[in-house]
């Protein structure tokens, strides 16, 4: 198991191939899916064939930048992940940030400290200069993880979805973070 980070509660680690049931129990979570697939569950083999391969392919191109599993620093439960990768291949100074966690640990502030540990990580030792992250405008919750993470408003606009989820049509919000706006410990 290699361990990119750890907080006072979790553990931020690579996903190995021994992850595919957590993967696919969280992507299962209607709940959890809802402002991302309107609550359709991901299919084991797309976990198998796509996102496991997806994840390890940015560890090998990107080392520190990718996706990281989470697990509770007491007891080792799967709690989720972190996305904190360049949306661009070709410039790593800009990371997209996101998090997807199971519902028991939905409230508990995991999602706000995995994200303030990503941010000090990549601002204080990845080389990196903006950090974005992006939501529908009706998930509230995924907003104020940002706002509590620091990030601030960006703006509002519009995604073409093939089949738009509720809400949709109220478009997505942007949120992000410079660098130089940034202070080790901030409090938003």
């Amino acid at each position: 198991m290699t361990v990119f980070l750890t907080t006072e509660r979790l553990v931020l680690r690579r996903f190995t191939e021994a992850d595919v049931d957590h993967l696919v129990e969280l992507d299962g979570d209607p709940e959890v899916m809802r402002h991302l697939t309107g609550g359709r569950a991901t299919p084991r083999e797309v976990v198998e064939r796509e996102l496991l391969p997806l994840y390890f392919e940015h560890y090998r191109r990107f080392g520190d930048l990718g996706w990281w599993a989470a697990e509770e620093r007491a007891g080792g439960a799967f709690l989720g992940w972190f996305e904190f990768r360049p949306p661009d291949p070709q410039d790593r100074g800009e990371v997209e940030l996101g998090y997807r966690l199971r519902r028991p640990a939905w409230g508990r502030g995991y999602a706000t400290e995995g994200a303030r540990a990503l941010i000090h990580r990549g601002f204080t030792g990845l080389g990196v200069q903006r950090v974005v992250a992006y939501t529908m405008a009706v998930n509230e919750g995924s907003r104020r993880v940002m706002e509590k993470a620091g990030l601030r408003y960006v703006r509002t606009f519009q995604e073409e979805y093939p089949e738009p989820l509720p809400g949709s049509e109220l478009g997505e919000v942007e949120y992000a973070l410079e660098a130089a706006a940034w202070r080790p410990g901030q409090e938003p």
